[in-house]
């Protein structure tokens, strides 16, 4: 019997407001769909601007409550129609003051099954997160959909190895990652850091980045989203380093469990000898 997932993932430039940039995810649904897709994710923040480039009050405007604001209603409409199971990265406010950097996961029948949120925040030029966002409180949670155990891990969470472990630990499968990472600081990294993950925590991770110049700071978005698999190999080729791009590929989720027999991390792993990690 096959254990093969048809996964998706999504990179686009600002469209310029967020009901037509909506509209252009709904579009990349359904012709993810039409392809036989059965999970996608969209990138960091993906209805909005990547604000954090500037510290302006006047940003908080694109935050709306999680699962209950209109992008994730409809998103949870989207998924039932389609069939498909939605990872959904989008800006939270959960009371006054109280907003997070977020991404609600939707199950193939469109019901809500829960959210991550970020819980490592950039604050340096280009990337003032800790203005917007408070820490993710939630955990690392995996969530049971129709085609497997997902979890997401959002950007600067990358650089931190404990996050990608405890989803692993969690038995995830396919870890979405959506960013907004800029050419000049970090692009050496993106196809160094993913891989890595991947290979030390034996599953699949689904790369996304936006892509394009962006209205609000200068930061140049460099695409380049990927599947990578749990040898650290890419499966088909990364995605335009310029373009918008629908990525789809074919991820045989059998490879986790010979990777793991092949490479026996887990088994091998020393957890009682990793108390000083926890020190602060």
């Amino acid at each position: 019997m096959s254990n093969t997932v048809r996964a998706a993932l999504v990179q686009a430039k600002w469209t310029g407001d967020t009901a037509s940039m909506v509209d252009q995810h709904e579009a990349h649904v359904r012709a993810a769909a039409a392809q036989g897709a059965q999970v996608i994710g969209f990138q960091e923040v993906f209805n909005a601007p990547y604000f954090c480039q500037v510290q302006e009050a006047e940003h908080h405007r694109w935050a709306e409550p999680v699962p209950d604001g209109p992008t994730v209603q409809r998103m949870c409409a989207l998924a039932r129609e389609t069939g498909m199971v939605l990872v959904v990265p989008l800006y939270e406010v959960d009371g006054p003051g109280f907003y997070y950097n977020t991404a609600a996961v939707i199950d193939a029948d469109g019901t809500y099954l829960g959210k991550y949120r970020k819980h490592h925040l950039p604050h340096l030029p280009g990337f003032w997160e800790k203005y917007y966002f408070r820490p993710g409180n939630l955990g690392w949670p995996v969530f049971d959909t129709a085609v497997g155990r997902i979890g997401v891990y959002i950007c600067y969470d990358r650089h931190f190895p404990e996050g990608w472990r405890a989803l692993g630990l969690a038995g995830a499968q396919l870890v979405y990652n959506p960013s907004a990472t800029s050419r000049g600081l970090s692009s050496y990294l993106w196809k160094l850091e993913q891989p890595a993950a991947a290979v030390a925590n034996e599953y699949f991770i689904a790369a996304i980045n936006r892509v394009g110049v962006e209205e609000y700071g200068d930061n140049d978005f460099y695409g380049t989203s990927y599947f990578v698999d749990p040898y650290g190999q890419f499966v088909g080729d990364p995605a335009s380093d310029t373009d918008e791009e629908l990525v789809v590929r074919d991820l045989d989720f059998d490879l986790i469990e010979e990777v793991r027999q092949k490479w026996a991390f887990y088994r091998d792993r020393r957890p009682d000898a990793y108390q000083p990690l926890t020190a602060p």
